[in-house]
């Protein structure tokens, strides 16, 4: 039985994730590749009970109220309930899964509360300990990480609705300016380790169009997979 393949959208919000993970989505489908996509975290599930708290400022209005490890576990608990639910046996059975954020989203958001180097390299080992070791989710195959400037992304987030409420109001990563800085500070870090693929969503100051950045995206993919 082969195992499937992970393809992991990731980056800030307002990045385009939601958009480019889609539109690759229905790329591998008019293709007939065998293909799911799911989106983290699950607003609509119990199992995400604890990260709409955090995220809504139960814990505290700031993302640092809440320590990296703590924050990871809300996180963890939905994606281990997503994979025993959703895509367990589609993935065993050799499906494609593409996901709108992962574990990256903890490595990337939570990591970036970690100030000392050495200390964010525990918190990272930890994490995939945490979800790919002891609760034994998919290691991604690939992940493109949409680099969205701070300043794209602000433009893109304004008028956004809030994901968990539909309000105006952002939560607590959204609304915090140094949280999103250390986030997109991290990302060097992470792209680095892991290798993720960047995939630049800003030239000479514009935002690329969604076909372009699509495109881009479509054309790694295929090559890597040695698909003319």
């Amino acid at each position: 039985m082969a195992k499937g393949k992970m393809i992991v959208f990731e980056g800030l919000d307002g990045s385009g994730k939601q958009t480019q993970s889609e539109l690759f989505f229905q790329t591998l489908k008019k293709m007939n590749k065998q293909v799911m996509k799911i989106s983290y975290p699950r607003y609509d599930n119990d199992s995400s009970a604890l990260v709409k708290m955090y995220l809504g400022g139960a814990f505290g209005d700031e993302p640092q109220a809440v320590n990296a490890y703590a924050a990871s576990t809300f996180f963890a608990v939905d994606r281990y309930a997503s994979y025993k639910q959703d895509y367990e046996t589609f993935y065993n059975n050799g499906g494609i899964v593409v996901a709108d954020r992962y574990t990256t989203a903890n490595m990337l958001h939570q990591g970036s509360k970690v100030d000392d180097a050495k200390a964010r390299k525990v918190f990272l080992d930890w994490v995939w300990d945490l979800e790919f070791v002891r609760y034994g989710l998919p290691v991604p195959d690939e992940v493109f990480f949409l680099n969205m400037p701070l300043e794209g992304a602000k433009m893109l987030t304004e008028k956004r609705a809030n994901k968990i409420t539909g309000a105006a109001q952002k939560d607590i990563h959204e609304a915090s300016d140094r949280h999103l800085t250390r986030a997109y500070e991290t990302a060097n870090e992470l792209i680095e380790r892991y290798e993720w693929t960047q995939i630049n969503c800003m030239h000479k100051g514009a935002i690329r169009s969604i076909e372009e950045i699509a495109k881009e995206i479509l054309e790694i993919f295929l090559k890597k997979e040695g698909i003319k």
